[in-house]
């Protein structure tokens, strides 16, 4: 008999989304915590750009610099990092009125 991803209840494991779902708790806290930490200017903008730098911190990984595949959790550092970057950039050079 082989094996399937599948497996044999015909169900995909819940589990294999982890990582992808630890690494969006982790960006929407970054960003809950950027806002606390600049006066609260406002989730969403804070939210957007950590989702933006998310994406980016995972095409560095997994696609540019070819470290990870998204069946480990070595993208996630990654990930988090490139949301850390965004969300300072998106503070320190945003229109200050």
């Amino acid at each position: 008999m082989t094996s399937s991803p599948m497996g044999l209840t015909g169900r995909r494991c819940v589990l294999q989304y982890a990582d992808i779902g630890a690494a969006l708790l982790g960006g929407l806290l970054l960003a809950w915590i950027a806002d606390l930490l600049t006066g609260r200017r406002g989730f969403g903008g804070a939210s957007l750009v950590s989702g933006v730098g998310l994406a980016c911190g995972w095409f560095l990984a997994v696609r540019v610099f070819a470290v990870s595949t998204l069946d480990s959790w070595v993208w996630v550092p990654w990930a988090l990092t490139g949301s850390v970057v965004c969300l300072a950039t998106f503070f320190l050079f945003r229109n200050k009125r």
